[in-house]
């Protein structure tokens, strides 16, 4: 089946030219208004710009868990990150040590070895991933204005709880 275009409507579009859709038209931002003599700190009006692209956060965790997050000043979170790389490839290169020594002694728990490296590469591999997508994330949300508090109350618990502001 062919689809008939009839040649006026070709022209029409292309006399008309390319025009931009209302969502690919720019927002102008204002201007940044002067500084008076008693500010001392110049806030921004929009966005703060994070220190590294989400991407570039996103490839950094990827590569070596944790990077990403330090760049962005988790340190917390980049700790675990760094931590549960030591963990998983210490248990990998040790599974995989014991498995040599089991293949070569012909023991009968073989399988079971084998099981457990691939398990232990796995989640190698799965905290490069999680780490990566944290730190893309983190990225995304550098400025996000959230402050997370704990507090004791009464009955001896804690409540937790979230608070953002609007402007």
């Amino acid at each position: 089946m062919r689809l008939f275009v009839p040649a006026s409507v070709l022209a029409l579009l292309l006399v008309m030219g390319p025009q931009p859709a209302n969502g690919q038209i720019p927002i102008m931002r204002p201007p940044v208004p002067s500084r008076t003599p008693g500010d001392t700190v110049t806030v921004p009006l929009f966005r703060v710009e994070p220190p590294v692209s989400p991407l570039g956060a996103f490839w950094r965790s990827t590569l070596v868990p944790g990077w990403g997050q330090a760049i962005l000043g988790r340190r917390v979170t980049g700790a675990f990150f760094v931590f549960w790389e030591g963990v998983t490839l210490g248990m990998t290169l040790k599974s995989i040590h014991q498995r040599n020594y089991q293949e070569r002694t012909n023991s009968p728990s073989l399988e079971a070895k084998r099981q457990e490296v691939q398990d232990w590469a796995v989640l190698l591999v799965f905290n490069h991933l999680m780490a990566g997508m944290e730190a893309f994330v983190a990225s995304l949300l550098w400025d996000f204005p959230a402050e997370l508090d704990a507090q004791a109350n009464a009955s001896g618990g804690v409540d937790i709880g979230l608070s953002l502001s609007f402007r």
